[in-house]
Formats: structure tokens, C-alpha cells, sequence
């Protein structure tokens, strides 16, 4: 049984802890990290890159076995330890990392992006294709008087994506990365896009095994 009364009270006490200014000052790798479910297992995948032009330097994946199931606001407890698993086994730990959930666009303010930041000691980012909450006015989402996020269309005719900082990291900062990360033709910021690629060449690897 899941006890969702103490996951918000660790939540919220951990938001606490979330800092939305700018830690690093040069950066020089990235990452993306991207999760798929094969069987009873959650498989994250992550790739590190150089953020001068998105070279693969490293890339690295586990599975572990789903403790619970998906619910809104709490993906971090289904996707997260296979991500913290994945995450140590890299050797060179990127300076900033993607992650294909909510950093502080969350309704307790702490997002999958956020908390993994906070528990990896590093600076994260949120992207998202869906909008969790908050309102939108002129590209920039609010939440409880809040700037929270940013809206990004980053190809003609597609879905926007929705970016918000997760940890060690501004707004403004998150924003001009995820631009910079974007390679036509792709949708996702190039490291996230890669992550997904990966992801599903493990996915179809695993499947093949069975």
C-alpha cells in the first residue's frame, strides 16, 4: 500500500531544500535521461554529451523493478532509483542534466527534476510535453504568482515543450540551455532526444532476449 500521505510530507520538506540560481558557471557536458518500461522493469537510459556539439562522450543504462505504479505528481518514486542507479554508473557525471519530467512546474514545487537534483547534488532541468499546471502568458507559466516555467515551440507545426528548472539552476538558464540543445529536425533538446533513442535500442535488445 502506498502511503501518498507520506510521500507529500517528504516532498514538501524536500522543496524546501530546491535552489533556483545558477551554480556552475562553464559548462562543458550535458546530459539527457529517458525512462521505458519493459516487463516489470523501469529502464533508464542516459547519455552524456559535449555541449559545444553534442558529441555522445558516455552512455550508460540499469533496470530495476517497478515498486509502484504511475501517479501524477509522484514520478519520481516509480522512475527515480532506476535513474540514480543509472546515473553512478557514469564517469564523467555531466554538468547539467535533462530530465523528461517536472522540476519546480510541479504542484508541491518539486518536480522528478527537481528532487533527483537535489538527491545527485547536481543542476537539472525539466522538459515536459505536457503541462502539468500553471498559467501561460506570453510564453513564460505562472503557478501560485510564481514564474515556474517556459514554453517552447521548438518546430514548426509540433506540440510545444514545456521546460522549468529542477535544481542548482535559474529560469533564464534553463531556457537559453534547452534553445541551445535543439537540432532540427528534432523536437526534444538533443541530449533528452538521444536518451530516447537509447532507451528504445535497450527496450528492443531486451524484448529480443525474451
Amino acid at each position: 500500500m502506498i502511503d501518498i500521505k507520506k510521500l507529500k510530507e517528504e516532498q514538501l520538506k524536500l522543496s524546501k531544500k530546491v535552489i533556483i540560481s545558477d551554480s556552475m558557471k562553464n559548462i562543458k557536458t550535458v546530459a539527457g535521461v529517458e525512462q521505458t518500461i519493459v516487463k516489470n522493469k523501469v529502464i533508464s537510459a542516459i547519455v552524456v554529451c559535449d555541449y559545444k556539439d553534442f558529441k555522445v562522450i558516455e552512455r550508460k543504462y540499469e533496470s530495476v523493478d517497478v515498486k509502484i505504479p504511475y501517479i501524477s505528481g509522484f514520478l519520481f518514486y516509480r522512475e527515480g532509483p532506476a535513474i540514480m542507479e543509472a546515473f553512478s554508473k557514469l564517469e564523467q557525471k555531466p554538468d547539467v542534466l535533462l530530465v523528461n519530467g517536472s522540476g519546480i512546474l510541479h504542484p508541491r514545487r518539486i518536480g522528478m527534476a527537481s528532487h533527483l537534483g537535489i538527491l545527485l547534488d547536481i543542476a537539472t532541468i525539466g522538459v515536459t510535453k505536457r503541462l502539468m499546471l500553471g498559467e501561460v502568458k506570453e510564453r513564460t507559466i505562472y503557478a501560485d504568482k510564481e514564474a515556474r516555467g517556459y514554453k517552447l515551440i521548438t518546430k514548426e507545426h509540433a506540440k510545444p515543450i514545456y521546460i522549468s528548472p529542477g535544481h542548482k539552476i535559474s529560469l533564464k538558464t534553463s531556457r537559453e540551455i534547452v534553445k541551445k540543445c535543439i537540432q532540427y529536425p528534432h523536437k526534444l533538446p538533443e541530449p533528452l532526444h538521444l536518451a530516447h533513442k537509447y532507451a528504445n535500442k535497450i527496450k528492443k535488445e531486451l524484448m529480443k532476449k525474451d
